[in-house]
């Protein structure tokens, strides 16, 4: 057969310029398809960071309302989707279909043929009164990656509850160690399990999708935002197993070192640690107080922590001479951690924020330009990229449909059964 293709014309890789930049490299994740079925937070966050790395998100939503966040939460924009949800769902594609409906589900069966990875996150057992359950679509697809997120896992008393971040912080000790002793009950400030559990389905998704790639048989995931939680209690439950003492709040000290933790300056307040007697020696000498490391309650570490409190006066009496940034500055040039307590503007705002690119900009239809958190780790060979704005409600419907096989008539007759009925 004659090659079409005039190779004469090609040079070699060796031969290239020293100034031709080489080929893109495809992002780590094209050509893997994922059923992005979820709601709200955690599958969505999850599915968003499959779609950063290049998967192909298809959002399964209801419709007619779509993913809860659109409307019914957040900061409504311009359109009608509100800004919880612009920050979430970057990299996807929306196919508006009631799986409900018979032929709702007959489409959905359609796409998870065409799937490598499917999330959920209903309430235990709603995908099974849907036919959409693991059990159901394996069969058709084997390989199939399927992650459920819940509350509280598929099993066990508290299985059937309705799952919240809120719940699962207090349900799992994190709101226990959380805020000032004695003070009022205090939650993390950011979402801690959800996006917790997000990333740890995410990684649960990747590992099953590597060895689907092994074996050709796909499996079950199940994460929970109670069981992310825990996970996060390094620290405080060591305490406990190791000591047998129950953690309770420090405000923003910590329970392994001291100091370590919120001070109080001339104008305000401002972190550092001296985490060990290095930095500790340190720390004495840059505050000109000598007498501090001759004091038997801060000779160590274990001496320190038992007497945080009147170890933080003490320094407290020094810090309040001078402004955060002028300590802050001070310490960091000897070597010992310090940082200034910023704002969410300014963090994102600040140079190395702006450096890191930690804020950036989507043109979307509705909204024009609008603002969405960078990518948190960066890759230097195939570097993330937006390549599709958070997708208007269905937008992709027909799209997806016919890249699956479903001529226009296809499609036609579906809609008369309902597929796409609210």
């Amino acid at each position: 057969m004659t090659d079409l293709l005039d190779h004469s014309r090609e040079k070699p890789a060796t031969q290239r310029r020293a100034d031709e930049a080489p080929a893109p490299r495809p992002l780590p994740l094209t050509g893997v398809r994922v059923l992005d079925v979820s709601q709200v937070m955690a599958g969505p966050y999850s599915c968003m960071l499959l779609g950063d790395l290049g998967a192909d998100v298809i959002k399964i939503e209801p419709p007619g309302t779509g993913d809860q966040t659109r409307g019914a939460m957040g900061f409504k924009m311009k359109g009608p989707d509100s800004m919880g949800f612009l920050n979430m769902n970057r990299n996807k594609r929306s196919v508006a279909v009631n799986l409900k409906s018979e032929a709702g589900r007959e489409l959905f069966y359609e796409l998870v043929k065409s799937a490598d990875i499917l999330v959920e996150n209903y309430r235990p057992g709603v995908m099974k009164k849907l036919k959409c359950d693991y059990e159901t679509v394996r069969q058709y697809n084997p390989r199939l990656v399927y992650a459920s997120i819940s509350g509280f896992g598929q099993s066990g008393p508290w299985a059937g509850r309705p799952g919240f971040d809120l719940m699962a912080q207090a349900m799992s000790g994190v709101m226990s160690v959380t805020g000032h002793p004695g003070g009022l009950p205090v939650k993390a400030g950011v979402p801690v399990a959800d996006i917790g559990c997000g990333l740890f389905a995410t990684y649960a998704v990747l590992g099953a999708y590597i060895g689907a790639k092994n074996t050709g048989e796909g499996q079950y995931i199940d994460a929970s935002l109670f069981e992310a939680a825990l996970a996060f209690s390094v620290w405080d439950i060591s305490e406990y197993w190791g000591r047998g003492t129950e953690p309770i709040p420090l405000g923003t000290a910590n329970r392994m070192s001291a100091p370590y933790q919120a001070v109080k300056s001339k104008d305000g307040y401002f972190v550092m640690g001296a985490t060990n007697q290095k930095l500790w020696l340190l720390l004495c000498d840059t505050l000109a107080r000598p007498e501090l490391v001759e004091d038997a309650r801060f000779k160590t570490n274990p001496d320190r922590l038992a007497h945080r409190e009147v170890l933080i006066e003490e320094l407290e009496k020094t810090f309040v001479t001078r402004t955060s940034d002028e300590w802050v500055e001070a310490l960091l040039a000897v070597g010992i951690p310090a940082g200034t307590m910023y704002t969410y503007p300014e963090a994102f705002e600040s140079e190395h924020g702006r450096h890191r690119q930690m804020r950036m900009e989507i043109d979307h239809p509705n909204e024009g330009k609008v603002s969405n958190i960078g990518f948190a780790v960066k890759l230097t060979g195939t570097p993330q990229e937006v390549r599709r704005h958070p997708p208007l409600l269905g937008q992709h419907t027909d799209e997806v449909l016919k890249e699956i096989g479903l001529d226009s008539a296809a499609i036609d007759a579906l809609t008369a059964r309902g597929a796409f009925a609210s």
